[in-house]
């Protein structure tokens, strides 16, 4: 497939032909994440799209294209779970049957809304490849019609309609920063906004964990990874696509990439400063902010996602309060006498560090006839709160060892 096979106007009439049901996910500023970076961030919040993901918008441009004999015989897609949603929304939407292939290890979440879109759903495999393997199977076996999650052209022109939404709204765009999987949304969005400004960055981001894109860009051939281990389980691709590995090797600036401690952080910012809840593979964009080697640009951030379970939201927020030094838990060596106690709390409160757990334990201490150990968790505002929290302990006389 030659790189002029996916056009602007591929993108234009995917636009026309999607327009009445996608929505136009407007732009959000923000002064947080510009404070951070050094640049004007703007977010793209696809993760407020119809079925809580970009996908949608591929999907639904690929299916409305078959034949009425294609729809008849029915879709067979593979999925870490945002395209089968679009792929199963979409299907019911214009009365085709559809089965999706997804991971076993697909958040329950992904699965439950893929069903109740009406699609059939078949567990295979812990990672997207061993999915999409078995898709292919039963596309032969049945003669379904498989809908590609990222390597097809009309799948990435659909996504590509989001660089046209972002550039109609903000036309001095310096930079977009992209998610990448297998790379079809990147391909759809580098294409759109490089024919409307050849002049813009198309930056991709991956996981640390599973940054086939960049080691195949690197050795200038597609790569297909041993393995991948990343949280960010919508990036978790061993091989990405041929089309798209061709499109990216052209179109695009920069690939980098970023660790599961800096996604779940991002997480964690989005949540609790601009209220949007976000899977890990949507963070992606956000959490490489600190990463780009530029200042003083307007850089729009494609928040790709938010489907996401409450467990793990759960789990990534208690991270994320670790990491933003928002939590500190630490003990202390206590004289066992009365009122030591008292004197550490009023210590805490007179800084405004709000205790949420306390253990006083006379057993941990070596010389315990003398001595009990408390060990203490704090809500705090911060790591400079933290730092002055065990300095003032140390000027009163206490020992802190940080437990986390």
């Amino acid at each position: 497939m030659n790189l002029k096979a996916l056009t602007l106007n591929d993108i234009l009439e995917a636009k026309e032909r999607i327009r009445d049901i996608c929505v136009n996910t407007k732009l959000i500023y923000s002064s947080d994440f510009s404070k951070e970076c050094g640049n004007e961030v703007y977010i793209k919040p696809e993760n407020l799209q119809i079925t809580g993901a970009f996908k949608l918008r591929g999907a639904l441009n690929k299916i409305s294209k078959l034949t009425e004999e294609q729809r008849k015989r029915g879709l067979i897609a593979s999925s870490a779970g945002n395209h089968a949603q679009g792929v199963a929304y979409s299907a019911n939407r214009l009365g085709i049957k559809a089965t999706i292939v997804m991971p076993k290890t697909t958040p329950l979440i992904k699965v439950q809304a893929t069903r109740e879109y009406g699609s059939n759903v078949i567990l295979k495999g812990e990672y997207y490849d061993e999915a999409y393997l078995e898709a292919k199977r039963l596309e032969k076996e049945k003669g379904y019609i498989f809908i590609h999650p990222f390597d097809d052209i009309e799948i990435m022109a659909g996504q590509g309609t989001i660089a046209l939404e972002i550039l109609e709204e903000l036309k001095d765009a310096d930079a977009i920063l992209v998610p990448i999987g297998g790379g079809g949304l990147i391909s759809g969005i580098a294409v759109a906004a490089k024919s409307v400004n050849p002049n813009i960055k198309v930056i991709g981001v991956e996981p640390e964990g599973a940054k086939a894109m960049k080691i195949s860009i690197g050795e200038d051939k597609l790569v297909n990874l041993p393995a991948v281990d990343t949280i960010a389980d919508g990036g978790a691709v061993k091989k990405p696509g041929h089309i798209a590995f061709d499109i990216i090797r052209e179109y695009v600036d920069e690939i980098i990439t970023v660790d599961d401690f800096e996604l779940m952080e991002a997480v964690f910012i989005l949540l609790e400063k601009h209220k949007l809840v976000v899977e890990a593979t949507g963070a992606l964009t956000i959490a490489a902010l600190k990463n780009l080697k530029f200042k003083g640009k307007k850089v729009v951030s494609l928040v790709s996602g938010g489907n996401i379970d409450v467990v793990t939201m759960a789990s990534m927020l208690n991270r994320g309060l670790l990491l933003r030094g928002r939590i500190f838990c630490f003990s202390v060596k206590l004289k066992d006498t009365p009122g030591q106690l008292l004197k550490i709390s009023e210590i805490l409160a007179r800084l405004g560090a709000n205790v949420i757990r306390l253990e006083h334990d006379q057993f941990k201490a070596i010389d315990r006839l003398k001595h009990a150990v408390l060990e203490i968790t704090v809500e705090t505002n911060g790591r400079e709160h933290i730092d002055e929290i065990t300095q003032e302990l140390n000027r009163e006389g206490y020992n802190v060892d940080k437990v986390y």
